[in-house]
């Protein structure tokens, strides 16, 4: 090992791996220290419930990993990543056994809003179709990164970005359209009404059209053994198992990189109150099932859908995330749920199958949220219940206690709210950089934010290794 590392990374989530990644590609020698006993944040599977059933513990769908230009750049296939689509990207039934869902056809997804709404939906994506690589490269990039590659798309996409859900589903007359758009934007963890809840919705649109909505053969962690496989073939090291506390533990380096939460980054390099405005948000109540069967949706569409949003309307998406941000506790939560296994078998024994389902809750959370969860299944998958064979309940501590980065659970690293949706973890021309020269922010609380897509790993690690050039 050289007397002194060109970088060490902290934290091996997505992120802190995709930075190592890029640092190591380019000739620096680096070294990465996990404090869990493998590698994969937010993107781990475990047998949460029973052998033979293999859970992803945080992320399921990577509608942003597949069109991210940070892992299209490197040969993850080569190392052992390979995406399933389910026949629908996603699904979201009603109450009277319909669905609207989102697929690859344009025309199809319109269709299933209804006829008042398909020809609205058609001219509201029209404008980007074609054009992803470009607008995934602006829409994750940082201002400081020079100018947008297609200006006039990125500047007529960012002004229907920073509006309100609420603002652009007027453009929609049914419920079905609106609860759609309602149900995307709730990936935010943010109440309907905030800025730029628009512009998460139009992207996981705009996503399922153009790349998909897939899921990894074998869970999410075949994501994070892909990117340490190509980090070990580029010369870098992992040691996982190793919580670091103060930044004296690690070895000599020229910088450290930390895939944390600005809390835990300033409690350890000693930065002292630098991010003592920094928000977390509400929190998640996650179960995972293993199942006797598949979920016995009354909509036929679920039933072919690797992600389904369980939800009545617009209304009740908004008031079950308001409640949660306010504090109260959940009484009809709007469920996002996934199904991998009926695209990889693979994932549980055969005929069985794993089902993930997490509702909103407020930050820090002590309560059981099991039965408003289940309660809400069945109102669109009756008989549910009978197919349970067993379940692993995690609310704000055990999810936590799973990844330090989730504090009081909050599975976004940061507040989805107010100028801290577009400006994180603080204003500063080059928010991976610190107060301390050779310590850098690469987790999901910097731009672009959360979301399995490398991409904050990507650009802490141009702001790294151009300051170690210019050393």
């Amino acid at each position: 090992m050289p007397s002194m590392l060109d970088a060490v990374v902290v934290g091996a989530g997505p992120n802190g791996l995709t930075a190592a990644v890029e640092l190591a590609r380019r000739g620096f020698a680096v070294e990465v220290f996990e404090a869990a006993g493998t590698v994969g944040g937010g993107a781990r599977t475990e047998q949460l419930t029973l052998p033979g059933f293999h859970h992803d513990s945080c992320s399921a769908v990577h509608p942003l990993a597949i069109g991210s230009p940070a892992f299209d750049a490197m040969p993850l296939a080569r190392h052992g990543l390979e995406w399933l689509h389910p026949e629908l990207a996603l699904a979201h039934p009603f109450p009277d056994g319909t669905a609207a869902i989102l697929t690859g056809s344009v025309g199809e997804t319109a269709m299933s809003l209804g006829p008042r709404d398909a020809g609205a939906y058609r001219r509201f994506v029209s404008p980007y179709l074609g054009h992803w690589e470009t607008l995934a490269a602006d829409f994750l990039r940082t201002p400081w990164d020079g100018p947008p590659t297609d200006p006039y798309r990125w500047a007529r996409f960012g002004l229907t970005a920073v509006q309100p859900v609420t603002w652009t589903s007027r453009r929609f007359r049914d419920e079905r359209a609106r609860g759609l758009f309602a149900g995307l934007a709730a990936h935010a963890i943010a109440p309907n009404g905030g800025i730029a809840t628009a512009g998460i919705a139009l992207l996981f649109a705009l996503a399922a059209h153009e790349r998909g909505w897939p899921a990894p053969r074998g869970g999410s962690q075949a994501i994070s053994d892909a990117l340490a496989s190509y980090l070990r073939e580029q010369g870098g090291v992992i040691r996982t198992g190793t919580e670091v506390k103060r930044l004296d533990e690690l070895p000599p380096a020229r910088a450290y990189v930390f895939d944390t939460s600005p809390t835990a980054l300033a409690r350890i390099a000693g930065l002292g109150n630098a991010y003592r405005g920094y928000r977390y948000g509400a929190s998640a109540f996650k179960i995972d099932y293993a199942l006797s069967g598949p979920v016995p949706w009354t909509a036929e569409e679920a039933r072919r859908a690797g992600t389904v949003h369980v939800g009545s309307g617009a209304a009740e998406i908004d008031a079950a995330l308001s409640a949660a941000v306010a504090g109260r506790d959940p009484s009809v939560p709007f469920l996002i749920t996934a199904q991998p296994s009926l695209t990889d078998p693979s994932r549980a024994p055969e005929g069985r199958h794993v089902f993930w389902a997490y509702g909103h809750v407020p930050a820090g959370w002590e309560g059981d949220a099991t039965e408003a969860v289940e309660r809400q299944l069945e109102r669109f998958a009756p008989g549910f219940r009978d197919l349970v064979l067993a379940r692993a309940v995690a609310g704000p501590p055990r999810l936590a206690a799973r990844n330090a980065n989730y504090v009081d659970g909050d599975i976004a690293c940061g507040a989805f709210a107010g100028l801290q949706t577009v400006i994180r973890p603080k204003l500063a021309r080059v928010p991976y950089a610190t107060a301390h020269p050779a310590v850098f922010i690469c987790s999901s609380a910097t731009p672009p934010g959360p979301g399995v897509h490398g991409m904050s790993g990507h650009h802490a690690a141009k702001a790294v290794w151009r300051r170690l050039r210019a050393a």
